[in-house]
């Protein structure tokens, strides 16, 4: 594998940035050019092609979210200091995704709260539980995960979802959870736990206003689909 220096100047990924855009670098060099500089017999150009064949089962660069520090570190190369700089890079991307999609939230428009939580939730390998909390406006009050791992009535007891309802004054909740599958079908268990959360909810008077499961690029709605 040649060393950057080595290269022609035009296919330098520094260079070629600087001459054509960001847009213009393949996936291996983006990483190249956010390593910055390698080691002795492993040019970063390498580490980089090296870290992308260890998340190719995963997904690629989306298998980069998955990737745990000890697997980055499994890369010729790739010490603590560079593999915490691979896992801020990928939290990054999803926090930028998530605040361009904060501007379009629209309580009524669940294609917005699944637009939000997309690149969050999608990636995850366990699912998680996350209540949103809205005033009588239907304005954000705030987001707390109150679950993680599976979701279904005997495990999520629907007063922790109230307790902190209340503690954010909320007048109506939100529920959000991600399928690892891809798959945003509610299974049965799904149906029972927003069953039990909705009923909760009509008693103390903070509504349950839908569920929404987040799949791989895709989502489920039970308003939308007339499940409550």
């Amino acid at each position: 594998m040649k060393k950057i220096k080595d290269m022609a100047e035009e296919d330098r990924p520094y260079e070629k940035c600087l001459r054509l855009g960001a847009c213009s670098l393949s996936d291996g060099e983006l990483l190249a050019v956010l390593l910055r500089t390698g080691t002795k017999g492993s040019p970063s150009v390498a580490m980089a092609d090296e870290i992308l064949k260890l998340s190719k089962d995963k997904g690629g660069l989306l298998g980069l979210y998955q990737l745990s520090l000890a697997q980055l570190q499994s890369v010729k190369g790739i010490g603590k200091v560079k593999a915490v700089q691979i896992k801020c890079i990928g939290e990054l991307s999803k926090r930028i995704s998530r605040t361009s999609a904060r501007r379009g939230l629209s309580f009524s428009q669940p294609e917005t709260i699944a637009e939000y939580y997309m690149e969050q939730l999608r990636h995850e390998e366990q699912e998680q539980l996350i209540c949103m909390m809205l005033d009588t406006k239907n304005h954000l009050l705030g987001e707390e995960m109150v679950f993680k791992g599976t979701v279904n009535s005997s495990l999520v007891n629907p007063r922790e979802i109230f307790l902190t309802a209340v503690s954010y004054h909320a007048v109506g909740i939100l529920l959000v959870h991600n399928h690892p599958s891809g798959d945003p079908s509610p299974s049965r268990a799904d149906l029972d736990f927003t069953e039990r959360v909705r009923r909760a909810g009509d008693i103390l008077g903070i509504p349950l206003i839908d569920h929404i499961i987040i799949g791989d690029h895709q989502f489920l709605s039970f308003r939308q689909r007339g499940i409550f």
